[in-house]
């Protein structure tokens, strides 16, 4: 992998998968995890920030904890897809709290969205009342998660080649 700086050395890539099992270690807790000094560590943790490999540090929260874990994943088949349409619908997406993520996909669908919601029946409302009512969405397919199986963020991260 490059950097706007040089590739990522062995150390980079070790204090990306670090952070991605705990985001809230200090940098002293860090330095100690990838053995070295608090000085280095800092400047590189800002050097992977500025070049867009840390996007944002985040809390996961439990679904079922706090009434939200109805998942449900629902394929979105817009009318026509242009410019236009794409930020159109991007856009009310975008206003939607339940739709924790949005994927513009191939195949018979255009996008496939993660909706969080309480039960059955608030996925019913938001189905009426939002999602139908977005222009241009001509059919929508529900697939409901029975258990989830894995949930991880982290990505697999690998040296430069």
């Amino acid at each position: 992998m490059k950097t706007e700086q040089g590739t990522l050395d062995k150390v980079d890539v070790e204090m990306l998968r670090v952070l991605q099992e705990n985001g809230r270690l200090t940098i002293k807790e860090l330095a100690s995890r990838v053995s070295l000094s608090s000085t280095p560590v800092f400047e590189r943790l800002r050097r992977l920030e500025a070049g867009g490999y840390i996007r944002k540090y985040v809390a996961l929260l439990d679904a079922e904890k706090v009434n939200h874990g109805f998942a449900v994943y629902c394929n979105v088949k817009l009318a026509r897809i242009n410019t236009e349409t794409h930020q159109l619908f991007a856009a009310a997406i975008d206003a939607f709290p339940e739709v924790t993520e949005c994927y513009n996909i191939s195949g018979d669908y255009d996008y496939l969205l993660k909706i969080q919601v309480r039960d059955m029946k608030e996925y019913q409302q938001f189905l009426v009342n939002s999602l139908g009512k977005v222009d241009g969405v001509t059919s929508m397919q529900s697939v409901f998660v029975m258990d989830e199986i894995k949930h991880s963020y982290a990505l697999p991260v690998d040296e430069a080649r």
